[in-house]
């Protein structure tokens, strides 16, 4: 059985909440002006727990801060880390055991697109008052039966009002642009669907493998369009492969792939973008890639993937004259 909830289900320590509001406010009063863009500030990267979903909340701020993490970027979501049903009681406790280990928690991962959905805001509101800074959103459809530009006219009003709920809780919405033939595999369609949305309070999480294996030679022009709305980074490489007469995208350690990190990276530098990197583990990695609760494979062989996809991307960091 569930723990039963207090009086209000929005209550949490009050030395919890003075703590996250006033990392909040001051987050806040630092960065509205340069929506991820403070260039003087070093780069956090934080490991996404989707990958460390084998061990449990006490453990993961433990592990990643021996590997050099900087942060978690966590799941709370259906079947990760910290469940949506459960959060008012659970956010608050994952995130002091994390920050306790020495980490933050810059950055979370839900399942949240619906404003009118009875979890977004308590999910939103326990997030802003512990300083998380960003969230990342679930995905919308396109719908097969109508096109592609009345489905963005259609969602418009729903993220607007999504935003708005965001600004009440001093949180910024991050939707991740994914490969395949949902809205903002395209990028494009993600500035045709954010352009009129206050970019503080919902953007884009930009992922680079994603906006690669979708835009080509031509990920330069859709990083251009949508860079004022990125404030947080997805980070992983791969190459395209062939099974049968199928051609896929198939994950690779970071450096091994086809992405051009060096080109992207300079970008970044170029735009000012320096917001929360989640450096993520899709390789086969004894079932660490897809979220698994159960390893087939060594955790020390695991670890020790992670921890050298963390030395290189510092390194690539280092060699673009990136804050890290």
């Amino acid at each position: 059985m569930q723990k039963k909830q207090s009086a209000d289900p929005l209550a949490i320590s009050r030395r919890t909440f003075i703590g996250g509001a006033l990392a909040s406010g001051a987050f806040l009063l630092k960065g509205l002006s340069t929506f991820g863009s403070d260039s003087a500030a070093k780069t956090i990267i934080c490991v996404f727990s989707k990958h460390l979903q084998w061990l449990p909340v006490a453990e993961i701020g433990r592990v990643a801060a021996d590997l050099g993490f900087d942060g978690i970027d966590l799941t709370v979501r259906r079947g990760g880390h910290v469940e949506p049903e459960r959060v008012v009681d659970d956010l608050p406790k994952a995130v002091e055991t994390i920050r306790k280990a020495g980490l933050d928690v810059p950055m979370i991962v839900t399942d949240i697109i619906d404003p009118d959905d009875p979890l977004t805001e308590p999910l939103l509101k326990t997030a802003g008052q512990l300083g998380i800074k960003y969230y990342r959103t679930a995905y919308l459809k396109y719908n097969t039966n109508t096109d592609v530009l009345t489905d963005l006219a259609r969602y418009a009003p729903q993220l607007h009002r999504l935003a708005d709920i965001n600004q009440k809780y001093g949180i910024r919405g991050a939707y991740q642009n994914h490969a395949g033939s949902n809205v903002g595999a395209a990028v494009w369609d993600l500035h045709i669907l954010l352009k009129d949305i206050d970019p503080h309070w919902l953007g884009c999480q930009y992922d680079i493998k994603h906006a690669v294996a979708e835009g080509g030679m031509s990920w330069v022009n859709g990083l251009d369009v949508l860079k004022s709305r990125i404030g947080c980074l997805d980070i992983k490489d791969f190459v395209w492969a062939q099974k049968g007469d199928k051609w896929y995208n198939e994950e690779m350690p970071l450096g091994k792939g086809m992405v051009d990190f060096n080109k992207y990276f300079s970008l970044l530098k170029q735009y000012g973008i320096s917001g929360p990197m989640s450096l993520h583990f899709e390789y086969p990695l004894g079932g660490a890639e897809s979220g698994k609760k159960q390893l087939s494979l060594d955790r020390n062989l695991v670890l020790a993937a992670m921890k050298r996809d963390l030395r290189k991307l510092r390194a690539m960091l280092a060699e673009a004259g990136m804050p890290k």
